[in-house]
């Protein structure tokens, strides 16, 4: 069993994957659209990772305001699980992503990644930090 985080953005999925013991998540990929509304590939390549991962429920970063209310992005990122879902037949839990990118951004800036090639990975390891908190949760609450 693993658990699949993702970072939905506006022409990006960055997905993250727990280990098989659900303690820890690993970025894997980046998935690119040309265009925000076409889904069709990223749901295709989605599904494929979600076959070789052997995952069996979604974690999708849910990315509130900062005062905690829910914009167009929210709207946009939960009709995107709702579909998704549909397609997978697996469960979606939604983790509060609010600071990630910026967590995320930091981090490369830590590790010395120069500032042109952080976009390059910000999605990833968002959705790693997305995947990882809710890890924590769960395993705070004993689950």
């Amino acid at each position: 069993m693993r658990v699949m985080g993702l970072d939905f953005g506006s022409k990006t999925v960055g997905v993250a994957v727990s280990d098989p013991l659900l303690v820890t998540a690993q970025g894997i990929e980046i998935v690119r659209r040309k265009e925000e509304n076409k889904l069709r590939h990223t749901f295709q390549r989605l599904e494929e990772l979600i076959a070789e991962y052997g995952v069996d429920r979604l974690v999708i970063g849910l990315p509130k305001n900062m005062n905690a209310t829910e914009g167009e992005r929210v709207e946009k990122t939960r009709d995107f699980a709702d579909r998704l879902s549909r397609r997978t037949g697996l469960p979606v839990i939604f983790e509060d992503e609010r600071l990630t990118t910026v967590a995320a951004d930091r981090t490369m800036m830590e590790a010395g990644v120069r500032r042109e090639n952080r976009k390059e990975y910000v999605d990833k390891i968002a959705a790693v930090l997305i995947l990882q908190s809710y890890l924590d949760r769960r395993q705070m609450q004993g689950e």
